[in-house]
């Protein structure tokens, strides 16, 4: 195994608990860590287009591919490439926060950890 193939998969596996991170994130911390988060990475795509992880691990966004596309193609599965950038791109992060808000102040259910 090479350096840069050595550090395209640690990145990848990264990115992978990055992306865990962002689906549990409502569980784990508080609304007001997590919501400015989620708007970060909304803005990430809005300024520059992509994913700025994606190209750590060797990852082009040729043809609409996202990390969660190139997740479910490791897997097996073949799904919509473009529906799924759109729903990643503009409708997963701000439900995530708004889920988050929910769980926390409507529910009042606190954090696991802070």
């Amino acid at each position: 195994m090479t350096i840069n193939t050595l550090k395209s998969e640690i990145a990848f596996w990264l990115h992978l608990m990055i992306t865990v991170a962002a689906w549990v994130a409502p569980f784990l911390f508080s609304w007001q860590w997590s919501v400015p988060v989620y708007a970060a990475v909304m803005v990430q795509f809005a300024v520059f287009g992509r994913c700025l992880v994606n190209e750590h691990h060797d990852l082009s966004e040729d043809d609409n591919v996202t990390f969660y596309s190139h997740l479910f193609e490791r897997m097996g599965f073949r799904p919509d490439r473009r529906r799924l950038k759109f729903y990643v791109r503009k409708v997963c992060y701000p439900v995530l926060a708004a889920f988050s808000i929910l769980w926390q102040e409507v529910l009042n259910i606190e954090p696991l950890l802070f």
